[in-house]
């Protein structure tokens, strides 16, 4: 009785010291990348330090881990492999092998071009370096096939992480990473078949004590039960899985039973593969890999398997790596282990440097993008740190050749956050130095606009929009389609992690808005897209941060316009209702702090027009009403891209002050001076480029004060079905002097107020824009942006 208390004692202090010590790994790690931080070292550095530190250190060694008695050390290579398991079962689960059978794309030809050099350098300076215990040529082809490709889970990592995993450059070497692994691994797989690495690379063959059925390790039985193994995951994978999947849809909690079944089924389908003597770490990857890659259980399956390796797996990887790679037995002084350390850096750089050149050149990449690319793409992950060990350990390279390979594929890792500042400064250079506005932007390329939804009752008046913008169709507009959803208790409930820096709203209700705004939106491009290209994006928050999600939206996608939608919502008779004072908030808050042009549209009509795409005449009678200031500069540049089409009648009326009433006021300032010659140039650049070869009409009102204007403007109603106007910073004030003193909605400036008034037409919809602060530093350069 007295023992079996003991027993059980101990087995508690065993529980709870072992789950103090891993707590600890957590915040030794995350406390070290925290100091890591202005170095902009990713947080694989960190965990590397910290399990190569207390692998090494004596006490953790044989006081925590008790490695000295082997147990301790079996158990944490079991939990290794498992670890490792579920790393190539999601990496292949993230693959698509049939890119192998289309034509090669250009990131898979700089991955192929940069592989095969890579594999030519090392198999020629692997000999008279002998990396290998025995350093045969079976073992010089496995080294160098392993050391071709590029960690592309990790690199995926690091550049998110380092803000460049949008760009162009970032995207192109993630997936020549992805070609490149995808390509290593089958031959590996391949090779693992026929060669017994642990054995000395022989050929495959049934030792005479095994037996004949169950236990054969010949090439021919292992080969037939890999391929069982892959027919049946290409059979049943996908009918299975679109049962779980038809049965459990977004917006629904995955049913236990059914989540235990495609676990079951996968786990099962890797094991018949290792029941021959097949690696289970590559059975995993082959089962992954030729699963279904689309629908909810295999994007669920993934994400939880990254998010546990991520935050579990990758620190306690690292320990179990350093307990392995004991650094007292690195050959310090040995001219040899410094010299296969510097050559496994210097000849897979140089490797690939010479390869992506090349295959730049052929593709016109700037040499520079090349160079920082090939070094992107000699990044190297925990598959080749994990086959690092596994070697060592099966003397096929010697405990000093592991250690100087690990520390050079943490040197592969360390240079890349320089990698990352260098491209992000050469995309700053070729960043646009005016502001990101409709009045500079360059006619030879797409405008960019971040269009906002408070629901599917914008998307009519959304679709028109995008129809007038577009312009003559080349280069068109890129449009991001964005929905507002405020983020509430119930919704925040339904969140689940949808990747490594953002999440997946399941909510129901959410899930079914925004389908149905895909399909309206998918519905139109489909037959009347031409020159427009359409992206979804979510502005997911409170009312309170909304806006910061939506300006970083428009910075981080260099967008040089943002349309919102008024806050009052169309109701059901076209007037408009008082629903929305969130959303009203988060309007006003855009203005103020958006690093773009800014656009508030007044749905009363405009989206019930559903002819503009077909109509050969003008089917929307558009009037430009123009002051004078930057806000109406950017209107007029606005109405030039409006100007051509056919569906849009438009015309410019310009309020002028009438000369008599002009001379009696006070004497202009030199800023209202400039800001008038400013008005000139670009009034008389437009009147020649549009009105005079007949495309628009030109009326002019000249006025003697504001209430002039506002009877000008009361005696349009009726004539027109969008009014287009500037905010504000109007130079000739006295002609909207006092009109602030009954604004109801100052966000819209004096004239959009009048206009979108309860006592103006109600059928009559308004489009406010006011241009972006010259002040504000255009952004763009530290997501999405564009230098190849």
């Amino acid at each position: 009785m007295v023992s079996d208390i003991n027993n059980c004692n101990d087995a508690i202090s065993h529980v709870a010291t072992s789950v103090i010590c891993f707590i600890s790994l957590l915040a030794l790690c995350h406390g070290l990348h925290i100091l890591l931080k202005p170095l902009s070292q990713p947080r694989i550095i960190s965990e590397t330090i910290v399990g190569l530190f207390l692998g090494n250190l004596p006490i953790v060694r044989t006081g925590l881990l008790h490695v000295e008695s082997n147990d301790g050390l079996q158990n944490m290579k079991f939990l290794t492999d498992f670890g490792m398991t579920l790393y190539m079962f999601a990496l292949g689960l993230e693959m698509d092998p049939l890119v192998l059978f289309r034509i090669p794309k250009k990131e898979a030809i700089v991955a192929y071009t940069g592989m095969f050099f890579t594999f030519i350098l090392t198999s020629c300076t692997a000999p008279f370096l002998q990396y290998g215990v025995q350093s045969n040529i079976k073992f010089v082809l496995a080294f160098s096939i392993i050391l071709s490709s590029t960690g592309s889970p990790l690199l995926t990592r690091v550049l998110t992480d380092l803000k460049i995993g949008k760009s162009d450059i970032g995207k192109f070497a993630i997936s020549a990473a992805v070609y490149s692994e995808l390509v290593t691994i089958l031959i590996i797989c391949i090779g693992y078949v026929i060669f017994q690495p642990e054995n000395a690379f022989h050929v495959r063959s049934r030792k005479p004590d095994q037996h004949e059925y169950f236990k054969g390790h010949s090439v021919i039985p292992l080969a037939v039960a890999l391929l069982i193994q892959i027919i049946i995951t290409l059979v049943a994978g996908p009918i299975i899985l679109s049962w779980v999947n038809s049965a459990n849809p977004h917006g629904k909690t995955f049913k236990g039973s059914h989540l235990v079944l495609s676990v079951a089924f996968a786990v099962c389908i890797g094991c018949i593969s290792p029941l021959l003597g097949f690696s289970p770490v590559l059975s995993a990857f082959i089962t992954g890999v030729f699963l279904p890659r689309e629908g909810r259980i295999s994007q669920f399956i993934v994400n939880k398997v990254n998010y546990f390796l991520a935050f579990v797996f990758y620190p306690y990887f690292f320990v179990w790596v350093g307990l392995e790679a004991q650094f007292g037995r690195f050959e310090i002084r040995a001219l040899g282990s410094w010299a296969r350390l510097c050559g496994f850096f210097a000849v897979g750089t140089v490797s690939k440097i010479i390869g992506t050149v090349i295959t730049g050149l052929i593709f016109g990449f700037h040499w520079p993008e090349s160079i920082m690319l090939a070094l992107l793409l000699n990044i190297k992950g925990h598959l080749h740190i994990y086959l690092t060990i596994i070697a060592m350990k099966n003397d096929i390279i010697t405990y000093s050749t592991c250690i100087g390979m690990i520390l050079a594929m943490l040197l592969k890792i360390v240079y890349i956050p320089m990698v990352a500042q260098y491209i992000i400064q050469r995309a700053k250079k070729r960043l646009p130095t005016q502001p990101l506005a409709l009045q500079w932007h360059d006619p030879t390329k797409e405008l960019r606009v971040l269009l906002c939804f408070h629901g599917p009752e914008n998307v009519s008046c959304a679709i028109n929009f995008m129809e007038i913008s577009k312009g003559k169709g080349e280069p068109g507009i890129l449009v991001y389609a964005t929905d507002m959803i405020e983020l509430t208790d119930q919704i925040a409930a339904t969140l689940v992690p949808g990747g490594i820096d953002n999440v997946e709203v399941t909510d129901k209700t959410v899930v079914e808005t925004r389908e149905k705004i895909t399909t309206m939106l998918q519905e139109y491009t489909e037959h009347n897209g031409d020159g427009i290209t359409l992206r979804r994006a979510l502005a997911l928050a409170t009312y309170n941060t909304m806006h910061q999600e939506i300006c970083n939206l428009a910075e981080d996608s260099i967008i040089s316009l943002i349309v919102l939608p008024f806050h009052n919502g169309p109701s059901s008779d076209g007037k408009t209702n008082g629903n929305h004072t969130g959303l009203r908030y988060v309007n006003r808050k855009v203005l103020r702090n958006a690093p773009c042009s800014i656009a508030i549209l007044v749905d009363r009509g405009f989206g019930a027009i559903t002819q503009i795409s077909k109509s050969l005449s003008g089917a929307l009678n558009t009037v430009v009403i123009f002051i004078g200031g930057k806000d109406d500069r950017e209107a007029l540049a606005y109405a030039g891209r409006i100007a051509y089409h056919r569906g849009v009648k438009l015309t410019i009326m310009r309020f002028l002050v009438d000369t008599n009433a002009e001379n009696s006021i006070t004497k202009r300032t030199s800023q209202q001076e400039e800001e008038m010659k400013l008005d000139d140039e670009c009034f008389a650049n437009f009147y020649e480029r549009y009105v005079a070869g007949g495309n628009v009409s030109y009326l002019e009102k000249h006025l003697v004060n504001s209430a002039q204007a506002y009877t000008t403007l009361r005696s349009l109603e009726g004539q027109y079905g969008l009014f287009i106007v500037g905010r504000g910073g109007r130079v000739n004030s006295m002609l909207t002097m006092g009109m602030n003193d009954w604004e109801q909605c100052p966000e819209l400036g004096p004239l959009g107020d009048i206009l979108s008034g309860p006592n103006f037409s109600t059928t009559a919809s308004v489009l406010i824009i006011q241009q972006h602060n010259p002040k504000v530093e255009p952004g763009g350069a530290d997501n999405e942006f564009s230098i190849m």
